[in-house]
C-alpha cells in the first residue's frame, strides 16, 4: 500500500466515523461500557487470586519419618521434595525446633522444668508449602510411597475448596468475557453497515472508475478499529482514577481490613489491563467491521 493511499484510507475512516455520529458514539459508549466491565471484573479476579493464592501458601502437607531414619536420608528426601515443580517451600523443622517453638507459647517458659525429655522425640518432620494447591493429591501420594515416611499429614477439605474456588473464578471470567464481546461486535457491527448505507452510491461510483474491493473496504474496518481504540481508552482512565481512590478509601475507613487484604498495586493490573483492554477494543473494531463488509458490502 502506498503512502498516500494510507492517509487517505486512514482519512476516510476518521470522516465515517463523524458522519455517523450517533452510532459512532453508540458504538463508543458500548465498548466502553463492556471494557469498563471488564476491568473492573478483571480487577476484582486478580485481587480475587491474589487472595486465594496467599490463602494456597498457607496451606500445608507435614511428613513425618519412621524410627530409624538418618538425617542424611531426610536431607536426600527434602532434595526431591524441594525440586518437585508444586512444591515452593520445604522446611524442615526438627523434634528440637518444633519442642521449642511450641513448648513457651502452650506450657510457659518454665517448660524445661515440667518435662525433662522433649516428648516430640523422633517428630522432625518437613512442612512443605505449594505453589498449585491443585497438585496437592498426586504430591502427598507420591510422599506415601517413599519407604522412610511414617505419616503425611494434609488438609484436603482446604486443598479442594480452593481448587474449586480458583476453577469457578476461571468459568465466570469466560462466560462474562464472551458475553460482553459479543455485545460489542453486534454494535460495531451495526454501526459499519449504516455507513454502507450512507455511502453505497459513493461507493458504486468508486468501483465503476476502477477502485479496488480493498481501497473500498479498507476505511470502514479502519472505522471499526478506531471506535474500538477511543471506546477502550476512556474506561482504562477511568479505572485508574477509581481504583486508586477506591484502594485509598479501604485503607483510610476500614484500616483492619489491611491486614486481611492486600490490594494489587494498580501499576502491577494496569501491566496486564492497559494491552489487552487497547487489544480488545482494536479486536472488536475490526472484527466487527470486517464481518459486516464482508456480508453487506457487495463489491
Amino acid at each position: 500500500m502506498r503512502i498516500s493511499t494510507f492517509f487517505y484510507t486512514l482519512k476516510q475512516g476518521v470522516i465515517n466515523i463523524f458522519r455517523n455520529k450517533l452510532f459512532s458514539l453508540a458504538s463508543i459508549a458500548t465498548i466502553s461500557a463492556c471494557l469498563f466491565l471488564f476491568g473492573l471484573f478483571y480487577a476484582v479476579i486478580l485481587n480475587f487470586q491474589n487472595v486465594v493464592h496467599t490463602a494456597e501458601e498457607d496451606v500445608s502437607v507435614t511428613v513425618f519419618f519412621k524410627d530409624g531414619t538418618t538425617q542424611e536420608e531426610m536431607e536426600q528426601i527434602g532434595a526431591q521434595i524441594r525440586a518437585r515443580d508444586e512444591v515452593s517451600e520445604a522446611k524442615f523443622i526438627s523434634a528440637d525446633e518444633a519442642w521449642a517453638e511450641w513448648a513457651p507459647e502452650n506450657i510457659g517458659e518454665d517448660y524445661n522444668e515440667i518435662y525433662t525429655e522433649n516428648p516430640l522425640e523422633g517428630m522432625d518432620n518437613y512442612e512443605i508449602y505449594m505453589n498449585d494447591v491443585s497438585k496437592q493429591e498426586s504430591l502427598v501420594s507420591w510422599l506415601e510411597s517413599i519407604p522412610q515416611v511414617d505419616n503425611v499429614r494434609h488438609s484436603e477439605i482446604a486443598a479442594t475448596t480452593l481448587t474449586g474456588v480458583n476453577a469457578l473464578v476461571a468459568y465466570t471470567s469466560v462466560g462474562i468475557i464472551a458475553i460482553l464481546l459479543a455485545v460489542s461486535v453486534f454494535l460495531i457491527n451495526n454501526t459499519v453497515m449504516i455507513g454502507i448505507s450512507v455511502r453505497k452510491s459513493e461507493i458504486e461510483i468508486m468501483k465503476y472508475i476502477g477502485a479496488t474491493d480493498f481501497f473500498v473496504r479498507s476505511p470502514f474496518v479502519i472505522e471499526g478499529i478506531l471506535i474500538g481504540l477511543i471506546g477502550s481508552l476512556l474506561p482504562l482512565g477511568l479505572i485508574y482514577v477509581l481504583y486508586k481512590k477506591f484502594i485509598d478509601y479501604v485503607m483510610i475507613e476500614f484500616p483492619s481490613l489491611s491486614g486481611l487484604l492486600q490490594f494489587l498495586p494498580v501499576s502491577e493490573i494496569y501491566r496486564t489491563l492497559l494491552p489487552v483492554c487497547m487489544g480488545l477494543g482494536a479486536g472488536i473494531g475490526f472484527l466487527g467491521s470486517f464481518i459486516t463488509v464482508r456480508k453487506h458490502l457487495r463489491v
